[in-house]
C-alpha cells in the first residue's frame, strides 16, 4: 500500500485502477494521469490558478450546444484536432495530406453536373476550380466522390445563416468519370475568424493570439478501394496562412489561384487530389 505524496502522485493515481479495467482504457488513462501531474509539478501550478482553470472547463461545457461545440474548438485553437488527425492519418509522399474536418460539413449535399456553380447568393468573386483525383500512380480514379464546401464573401458558412443565406450555397457533391477530373464554380473563399465570444476567444485573448483562419475550400473525396481524404486548399497570399488560429495550414494545400481576364470567372484555382489505397 503507497499512500498519496507529490512525488509518487501518479503512481499512485494509477494503481487505483482495476486490472480488470479495458486495457486500452487503462493505457489512456495512465498516460493523461502522468502527463497532467508533471504539467502540475513542472509549472508549480497554484490553487488560484487550478480554480481558474476548474472555472475555464465549466464555462466551456455551459456554452456548448447542438449547434456549438466549444471544446472541439478549445482542441483545435491547442493543436490537438491537428495532431491526432496527423496521428491517424499517416500518408505517403505525394499523397495529399489531410487537415482538420471542421464544424461546418453538412451530409447530403447536392449531386451537381461537372462544372456547375455551387454559389448561391450571386456574393463574392466568382472561381472555377478545377483539377483531377488521381492514385499514387498518376493514373485517374473514375467514380470519386468530390465534396465540397466554403464560406460565403462575408465569410459565413449557410448553416451559421439559415434565415439567411439560401439553403446549400456553397455546397455540392461531383462525381468524377474516367479522366478523374472534377471542375466546379464556386468563390474565392475570405478569411473568417473562428467564433471567440466565448472562453476559448478569452483564452487566445488572453495568450496574445487572434481568432483568424486563411481563406480556404473544404474537400471531402472518397473512392471505393481508397483512403477516405479530408483537406483544404488554402488561397496563396493570405496574410493567416501562417497564424491560422486552428493549425490547419501545409505547405503542400496552398493552392494558387489566377486572376482571369475575359473569362466567365474571376479567378481560377487548379489542384489535383492523390489519394492512397486500402
Amino acid at each position: 500500500m503507497s499512500y498519496f505524496s507529490e512525488t509518487n502522485s501518479e503512481q499512485v493515481v494509477n494503481g487505483r485502477m482495476s486490472p480488470e479495467a479495458d486495457p486500452r482504457m487503462r493505457e489512456v488513462m495512465s498516460c493523461l494521469v502522468r502527463h497532467l501531474h508533471a504539467f502540475a509539478r513542472e509549472c508549480h501550478l497554484r490553487p488560484e490558478e487550478w480554480e481558474a482553470g476548474i472555472d475555464f472547463l465549466t464555462r466551456t461545457g455551459q456554452i456548448c450546444s447542438p449547434e456549438r461545440q466549444e471544446f472541439i474548438l478549445l482542441s483545435d485553437v491547442l493543436g490537438l484536432s491537428m495532431l491526432v488527425d496527423a496521428i491517424n492519418n499517416r500518408r505517403p509522399e505525394g499523397a495529399t495530406e489531410n487537415t482538420v474536418f471542421g464544424p461546418f460539413h453538412v451530409e447530403g449535399a447536392p449531386l451537381r453536373r461537372m462544372g456547375e456553380r455551387i454559389t448561391l447568393d450571386g456574393k463574392g468573386e466568382s472561381c472555377l476550380f478545377r483539377g483531377r483525383v488521381l492514385d499514387c500512380g498518376g493514373n485517374p480514379i473514375e467514380g470519386a466522390c468530390v465534396d465540397v464546401w466554403s464560406d460565403n464573401a462575408d465569410g459565413y458558412y449557410d448553416v451559421q445563416q439559415p434565415d439567411i443565406q439560401p439553403k446549400w450555397n456553397n455546397r455540392g457533391r461531383f462525381i468524377t468519370g474516367a479522366d478523374g477530373r472534377y471542375a466546379f464554380v464556386g468563390i474565392k473563399p475570405v478569411s473568417y475568424p473562428i467564433p471567440d465570444d466565448g472562453p476559448v476567444g478569452q483564452l487566445l485573448s488572453r495568450i496574445g493570439r487572434h481568432p483568424w483562419r486563411p481563406a480556404h475550400m473544404h474537400y471531402l473525396v472518397t473512392a471505393p478501394g481508397y483512403q477516405k481524404l479530408i483537406t483544404h486548399t488554402f488561397v496563396d497570399g493570405d496574410e493567416y496562412l501562417e497564424s491560422d488560429a486552428v493549425f490547419g495550414v501545409k505547405n503542400t494545400l496552398i493552392a494558387d489561384y489566377e486572376k482571369l481576364s475575359g473569362q466567365p470567372t474571376e479567378w481560377r484555382s487548379d489542384f489535383d487530389f492523390i489519394l492512397v489505397e486500402n
